[in-house]
């Protein structure tokens, strides 16, 4: 299996090495991750300037690419720009969940859509901040699960979300908002965005904002069609 992995925290997110060698278990690996952090970049590219795209040495063992745009961008060149071709595409692990409406604002998940775009399978993989040191103690774990139940070979795109400690798995859909900004005014024209948690527990675990703050790793299948599938078969009778 050939492996893509691309993050949105950039060449420098302390977990990157670690999940280079966790992905080499698995088959061969290349990495494309953007230069510098791109949180929030959710499913942007660059169609106008150049940009810089390089090997570079991210440890003794490890060669990258660093690419100076976005996530989505890392996948499109390495795909589009270099010709590879790869079987799935691992996103992560960001320092941040990824989960409920939030999802839309995410430059990993988006970066995992981007692959599924081009033909692969995807996973895109988060924690919380506080969990960050050790998520990819986790990923054995997460592997086991989805060899398991063989989740890939129902579905090419999967959202995971891994908290400290887990007390197991749940399969889920994508839930409400979990963050918020406020904007607060510093000088000289400039505003300030300030994020605040305005999750409030429905106590549903089939939700991935309750059940990942209840303890447990989340697995939300995903899609990259945005069609409204109920109001598409109420309208066509609209064009008979």
């Amino acid at each position: 299996m050939r492996i893509l992995i691309t993050n949105d925290d950039g060449l420098n997110a302390a977990q990157l090495p670690n999940l280079i060698r966790w992905a080499r278990k698995l088959g061969e690996v290349t990495a494309f991750v953007p230069k510098f952090e791109q949180s929030g970049k959710s499913h942007s590219f660059e169609i106008r300037k150049p940009f810089e795209a390089k090997q570079v040495a991210l440890a003794p063992d490890i060669t990258v690419w660093s690419v100076d745009s976005t996530p989505a961008d890392c996948v499109r060149f390495a795909v589009l720009g270099l010709g590879q071709k790869f079987d799935l595409v691992i996103s992560g692990v960001n320092r941040g969940y990824n989960m409920g409406a939030d999802i839309m604002y995410s430059g990993t998940v988006a970066a995992a859509s981007e692959g599924v775009n081009l033909g692969m399978q995807a996973i895109s993989l988060s924690t919380c901040p506080e969990n960050y040191d050790h998520a990819t103690e986790e990923l054995d774990r997460v592997w086991a699960f989805i060899q398991e139940h063989r989740l890939l070979e129902k579905g090419d795109f999967y959202n995971i979300n891994v908290p400290p400690q887990p007390r197991g798995f749940r399969i889920t859909r994508q839930g409400g908002p979990y963050f918020s900004d406020k904007f607060q005014p510093i000088g000289n024209d400039l505003y300030k965005p300030t994020g605040f948690a305005i999750w409030e527990d429905s106590q549903d675990d089939t939700l991935d904002t309750d059940a990942t703050i209840h303890g447990y790793i989340t697995v939300t299948p995903m899609t990259i069609n945005r069609t409204h599938p109920e109001l598409y078969r109420r309208l066509q009778e609209i064009c008979v």
